[in-house]
């Protein structure tokens, strides 16, 4: 089964992206504080992580930076899942090593299908 860690502050988002995942028998592991995430990564070792740019704290973008830092962790794909539309803010993201970036409202439909894509599984 395919693991997936969501770190995001908002719970409703936590909350739609782990039920859409679940339903697809993904094993989905939630983060709501970046600063706990580094931690649940290294102990987790997911397929994927999806991080939010903008948390209070340890922004998801300096997150990323640790991630793609440390050379346990940097080969695990990372999707930012943001409001920050800016080209700009994608050009920032892509350099710092995200392998998509998705910007919010989403269609949680569509991000099952880049997960899938990303970890391999195709049951629905």
């Amino acid at each position: 089964m395919s693991k997936v860690i969501v770190v995001d502050d908002e719970p409703f988002i936590l909350m739609m992206i782990e039920d859409k995942l679940k339903t697809a028998r993904i094993d989905v592991v939630t983060v709501r504080e970046s600063r706990h995430a580094l931690e649940r990564i290294r102990n987790e070792r997911p397929d994927l992580i999806i991080l939010d740019w903008m948390m209070p704290g340890l922004s998801g973008i300096d997150l990323c930076r640790l991630i793609k830092a440390d050379p346990d962790l940097r080969d695990i794909p990372i999707f930012m899942l943001t409001a920050k539309g800016q080209d700009t803010d994608e050009e920032q993201g892509l350099q710092c090593g995200v392998s998509r970036y998705i910007t919010k409202p989403f269609s949680p439909k569509s991000l099952l299908e880049m997960v899938q894509e990303t970890v391999g599984n195709e049951q629905l």
